[in-house]
């Protein structure tokens, strides 16, 4: 890997107890990826479906595909929500892999904010080392970069790699575990500054990567992970951000307990609107002592909020599977109602969670004529299982759909204000979950 370094970038290392839910017994889940417990309770059963991002090349439209069950448990124990690992995880980080975390303008706003915020919150500079996990396409350390700040991204999907790397980015190619945090502080020295930005749910070995997190850290060094709020997926009937490639569901509750057990304390959260609701949990070692590490008093607010929603209850997580069935029956009446009244609809968007929704609900082109995307990685292929064509933007204004179903709702002001062209011929847009709702 060729990479100039600067001031800014470093050298890589070398290579190297309540009512219960519905209980299924034996799980084919086998036992829960942090505390080991059997799993026995369901949380939503989404039938089977192909992996989220394993788009269809037109050369292999004729060709079968692999479904595996997206099957949502939740410990008795320890609350995690988790589905099972049916897949190696470098089959779904491929060299391929088709997310760029650029092509959202909100989302690099969010990136650009987080940086200077993190930059005088923790008295960050050029003498400081900031590393991100699942650093993607360089969108997040860039922003670090401009302040001289060196920075280090680890990622193994080798396309958006080498996309870091051209901005400067330097990158280690590798899964983040213990045994790379140890070839982290082997060629670079810990981290004042460790980011995880929705790659936690994307782990399936979750000890071997909260430890890894420790191994890498300074003494008086900072964690921030941010992952969506299963409160906020309950809630919301947010069903569709449960794919084959996150594996793990987090409350607050549950996650604390996960970086406890490996010498982490959590000392500071706050609760965000991205991704339909997220947090970002602030960690450091439990012997630090610095006082900008001290605890604050949203840790136990947010920790006493839960438990009284009843996160800790497995008669809280019984209901989410009916209200998921009453979401896909609302969304197919909407459609069946569109078109029998002789309406076109077009989708927005190929993300990971609209291909879930699609292929529960059984949406294809009968309901859907295609979806399109900014992303030029996955124009021209189809969505998995659905086999929807996936589009450039400029093919709505050719067909002038009568509904704009919009996959990535948690983007749905930027999207709405990006297509406000459908507007011209009376076009609306869809937003499917919780339940359908119209936006003229």
């Amino acid at each position: 890997m060729e990479t100039s370094l600067t001031a800014s970038a470093l050298p890589l290392p070398a290579a190297a107890a309540g009512a219960p839910a519905t209980a299924v017994a034996p799980s084919p889940a086998g036992y829960c990826r942090f505390c080991g417990t059997p799993l026995r309770h369901t949380f939503v059963d989404l039938g089977t479906s192909p992996l989220c991002q394993d788009h269809v090349t037109p050369e292999r439209f004729a060709h079968a595909e692999a479904f595996y069950p997206l099957h949502a448990y939740v410990c008795e124990e320890c609350f995690l929500v988790q589905v099972g690992e049916f897949v190696e995880p470098d089959e779904v980080f491929r060299q391929d892999y088709a997310y760029f975390s650029s092509y959202s303008s909100s989302w690099l706003q969010h990136a650009r904010q987080y940086c200077a915020m993190a930059t005088e919150r923790f008295g960050l500079n050029a003498s400081s080392l900031v590393v991100e996990v699942a650093s993607n396409d360089g969108y997040l350390l860039q922003y670090f970069l401009e302040k001289d700040i060196p920075v280090l991204g680890v990622e193994p999907a080798g396309n958006v790699a080498r996309a870091a790397e051209q901005k400067g980015v330097p990158t280690l190619r590798r899964f983040f575990g213990s045994a790379t945090a140890r070839e982290l502080i082997d060629g670079c020295g810990p981290a004042d500054l460790l980011i995880g930005n929705n790659v936690l749910a994307h782990v399936p070995n979750l000890n071997n990567f909260v430890d890894g997190l420790r191994l890498a850290l300074k003494p008086e060094g900072v964690i921030t992970m941010e992952f969506p709020h299963l409160l906020r997926l309950i809630e919301g009937r947010q069903f569709d951000t449960i794919y084959h490639e996150h594996f793990s569901y987090f409350s607050f509750f549950t996650v604390e307990r996960v970086f406890a057990a490996h010498g982490l304390t959590l000392f500071d959260v706050e609760e965000l609107p991205t991704h339909g609701g997220s947090l970002r949990i602030y960690a450091r070692h439990a012997a630090a002592t610095a006082p900008h590490l001290a605890v604050t008093p949203a840790v136990a607010d947010l920790r006493r909020r839960e438990v009284e929603a009843g996160v800790c209850d497995l008669g809280f997580y019984a209901d989410f599977a009916e209200q998921v069935r009453e979401t896909k029956r609302k969304l197919l009446e909407f459609l069946i109602e569109a078109k029998r009244a002789g309406k076109t609809v077009a989708g927005y968007g190929a993300p990971g969670k609209g291909n879930t929704l699609l292929n529960y609900c059984g949406i294809r082109t009968d309901f859907v004529d295609y979806t399109v995307d900014l992303n030029p990685h996955k124009q021209g292929n189809f969505l998995p299982g659905t086999r929807i064509p996936i589009l450039d933007p400029s093919h709505v204004l050719e067909t002038r759909p009568d509904y704009l179903l919009i996959l990535p709702w948690n983007l749905r002001e930027e999207i709405m204000a990006q297509m406000a062209v459908i507007r011209e011929w009376g076009g609306q847009f869809v937003v499917p979950i919780p339940e359908p709702r119209v936006f003229a």
